[in-house]
């Protein structure tokens, strides 16, 4: 059993950054593949960033690659996202999601076990 919980959204300007972490309880941790997924209103949930259980492969959306980057920590359970440069579409909830599933990279909210609450980030122009 994994738990998850993100911290770190807030309002700020377009152009400014933002780190978000989530903090992971759970034995077995490292043994999941994370990921970060936004939504906003309205929207379908998207999938943002990936990292293997072991922080060797990375994976972004297209939409953010060359201005996010995902980070772990397992020895502090910890998994966090960079964000620069940030946009007005960037402005969603964020969450935090543990996936066991080998095709985790794809990004599809069905292959990830377990997920945070969420965090707002609101980004204004």
């Amino acid at each position: 059993q994994v738990q998850l919980v993100e911290s770190g959204g807030g309002l700020v300007q377009g152009g400014g950054s933002l780190r978000l972490s989530c903090a992971a309880s759970g034995r077995f941790f490292s043994s999941y593949h994370m990921g970060w997924f936004r939504q906003a209103p309205g929207k379908e949930r998207d999938f943002v960033a990936a990292i293997s259980w072991s922080g060797g492969r990375t994976y972004y959306a297209d939409s953010v690659k060359g201005r996010f980057t995902i980070s772990r920590d397992n020895a502090k359970n910890m998994v966090a996202l960079q964000m620069n440069s940030l946009k007005p579409e960037d402005t969603a909830v964020y969450y935090c999601a543990a996936s066991s599933a080998a095709a985790y990279y794809r990004g599809s909210t069905s292959l990830y076990d377990y997920w945070g609450q969420g965090t707002q980030v609101t980004v204004s122009s």
